[in-house]
């Protein structure tokens, strides 16, 4: 088979006016207004005839274990997919509907529900449409630069660690772009891989919005045709250069900015190739020489996805009793502060917090290892590699740096819920990612080895064990 075939496919997952919006401990409001943009599930289907990959992304900021499961259960369920050839990646916004930490919700809890329970098959239904659509296509992949994101771990006076700012500190401001062109040169699809935390959109929001990923979607697809997925890069020490406002024109603007140079990158892209060919030389003027851009001969396009599950060292977390018993009491009080707004925003936060360690805690359950999965696409000379939770840049910087492919996109946020993948460094400096972590020190070097290894396997054409 010299070509490869693909599809895209779409569902609509806005929610309606009053369900339950945003993520934030400091939030007021419980219930969205309503949206400020659409917000979606795009998926995109890639075959060669003997592996399908499907690959999904969804404009939420993520799911627990329980509705990651129904995720994948409806997706395999309806295309037929094995589990392991199937990714699904979410957007990560901050201002989308509360697919997390429901516990929380006292206003408008059953539309919450509701909603939650309507996404595995709206999100199924977008990967179905892809594999209905499947046609020849060539692939390339190319890069830019963008600087909307910024290192977030900000070291205070006193020692402590915040989310802010941190222009001193690492940060990957590569713009990975993948262009998918069915046999006219027309755009099927176009993937664009950028790390930034959608956290531009905060507490005071009361819209739906994708945050800046949703921007970048709908300017690339107004430049370029076909459709556009936003995959999330290694975000977890990484933020926007201005974030936490209530004001919506800061995410269209910083999305609009990546999104023309995604346009411009993915415009340089030639899918096809071409060798330059002297044929002449025009006398005019000037003695002109005459080239023809031969177009390359279509080849077969090595293709594999491949499945590993890590076993990696848990974190150490306080009795599992008492983080329940700090959760209960801490939402007790966020009922007793109801109608006070100050402590209300304080109550939420703590119990935003607790709620958080309690979910890592639970996973852990007092085990020595973690198992979760990395999934590795290669396609050609790129290569798209994805863990379920929130590696830091550095993280990601790392398995580029060790990668043998021309184009490696490092994510995040995909199968699965999520806890922050710190590097070594940052266990010493603490912080709010460290507390919360599923994970201890050694995870990096496991992490960044395994990944390297597959890259390696996959470059050489051997097969990874699952």
């Amino acid at each position: 088979m010299s070509h490869l075939r693909a599809g895209t496919g779409r569902s609509d997952i806005t929610p309606a006016p009053g369900t339950p919006q945003g993520i934030w401990g400091a939030q007021l409001h419980q219930r969205g207004v309503g949206a400020d943009m659409p917000l979606y599930a795009t998926a995109l289907a890639m075959t060669d005839g003997e592996t399908t990959a499907l690959v999904i992304d969804v404009d939420v900021i993520g799911f627990n274990e329980e509705w990651a499961k129904k995720v994948m259960a409806a997706v395999v369920e309806l295309t037929g997919l094995g589990p392991e050839c199937v990714r699904v990646s979410a957007s990560h916004t901050h201002s989308g509907p509360k697919t997390l930490r429901l516990e929380v919700v006292s206003e408008g809890l059953e539309m919450g529900l509701e909603y939650l329970q309507s996404l595995p098959r709206r999100i199924a239904g977008a990967g179905w449409q892809a594999l209905q659509n499947l046609r020849p296509v060539r692939v390339a992949a190319g890069e830019g630069a963008c600087r909307i994101n910024v290192n977030r771990r900000v070291t205070m006076e006193d020692g402590r660690v915040v989310v802010g700012r941190n222009w001193a500190g690492p940060v990957d401001r590569t713009v990975r772009v993948v262009r998918v062109d069915d046999l006219d040169e027309k755009p099927v699809a176009v993937i664009v891989h950028y790390a930034c935390h959608p956290t531009i959109m905060a507490w005071e929001n009361e819209w739906f919005t994708p945050d800046f990923p949703g921007v970048v979607r709908e300017v690339v697809e107004r430049e370029m045709g076909g459709m556009c997925l936003y995959l999330q890069g290694a975000t977890g020490s990484v933020g926007p250069v201005r974030g936490f406002t209530g004001d919506r024109g800061v995410y269209r603007r910083l999305g609009r900015i990546l999104g023309l140079e995604a346009a411009k990158v993915a415009l340089e892209i030639d899918t096809r190739g071409r060798t330059e060919k002297l044929v002449g030389v025009m006398e005019s003027g000037a003695p002109i020489a005459l080239y023809e851009d031969v177009p390359a001969e279509d080849g077969p396009v090595a293709f594999a996805m491949r499945s590993r599950t890590l076993r990696l060292p848990a974190n150490v977390f306080p009795p599992h009793e008492e983080l329940v018993a700090d959760v209960g009491r801490l939402r007790a009080g966020l009922e007793a502060a109801r109608g006070n707004g100050g402590a209300v925003r304080e109550a939420t936060a703590a119990l935003t917090r607790a709620t958080m360690k309690e979910e890592r805690a639970r996973m852990v359950r007092g085990a020595a290892v973690v198992e979760r999965q990395m999934q590795v696409l290669r396609i050609g000379d790129l290569v798209m590699v994805s863990m379920q939770d929130e590696p830091f840049g550095e993280i990601g910087a790392r398995i580029v740096a060790g990668s043998p492919f021309a184009h490696t996109l490092v994510s995040g946020y995909s199968n699965g819920t999520f806890g922050y993948m710190p590097t070594r460094a940052a266990f010493a400096e603490g912080g709010y990612e460290v507390d919360t972590a599923l994970y201890g020190p050694e995870t990096e070097d496991i992490v960044v080895g395994v990944a390297v290894e597959m890259l390696g396997e996959l470059w050489a054409g051997g097969v990874a064990a699952g």
